[in-house]
């Protein structure tokens, strides 16, 4: 479809009005406006919520798992986003009821919020049951692997360490209190592209 070198100015001109928050406080009142809360989303820790209460969580997660390595602390922090949106999730639904929406309405909300439900219980199960067996393959394995040896009676020497597709955070914060800070808290934010 073409369009007339008049559309086409107009249109020069009205973009020109929408581009965005330039100033810091409207960068900060627009943060949010694409907020996406599945287990991937951008920011975990949204404007209502209480900071030390999900490192509440994460500490008694982490006190009665007590993960070994990256991978173990992964599915810890599977299990700990599952649980925090999961409350999330359960104000949701509170908030829906106490709407007073039409039935149609409220029954499709809180279908969605069932169906959120859902996906982070299964989310939260996953991650426990991967722990778990990590926890039992890691105490299940002898305390020292027997060295292979070459044909001529020398050690082999060992392969290299495979090098890992991405690392998810390279700092490992400790608080005060000596206890290791959860993830999303150690990695600094980064900035906004959008």
């Amino acid at each position: 479809m073409i369009i007339s070198d008049k559309q086409h100015e107009a249109n020069r001109q009205n973009a020109q009005h929408s581009t965005g928050p330039k100033t810091p406080e409207g960068k900060a009142a627009s943060r949010f406006n694409a907020l996406t809360w599945s287990l991937r989303a951008r920011s975990l820790i949204i404007p209502a919520d209480d900071p030390e209460e999900y490192q509440r969580l994460w500490d008694d997660l982490n006190a009665e798992w007590q993960p070994q390595t990256g991978t173990e602390r992964h599915f810890l922090e599977q299990m700990a986003i599952s649980k925090w949106l999961l409350v999330r999730t359960a104000n949701s639904e509170t908030r829906i009821l106490r709407a007073c929406l039409a039935l149609g309405l409220e029954l499709e909300l809180l279908d969605r919020v069932d169906g959120q439900r859902t996906r982070l219980e299964r989310a939260f199960t996953a991650g426990m049951h991967e722990l778990e067996r990590l926890q039992q393959k890691r105490q299940a394995r002898p305390p020292s692997e027997p060295i292979q040896t070459t044909q001529t009676g020398h050690a082999a020497p060992a392969p290299p360490a495979p090098q890992p597709d991405y690392v998810m955070s390279a700092q490992q914060d400790t608080r005060q209190d000596g206890q290791q800070a959860h993830p999303v808290f150690c990695v600094p934010a980064s900035p906004d592209t959008r």
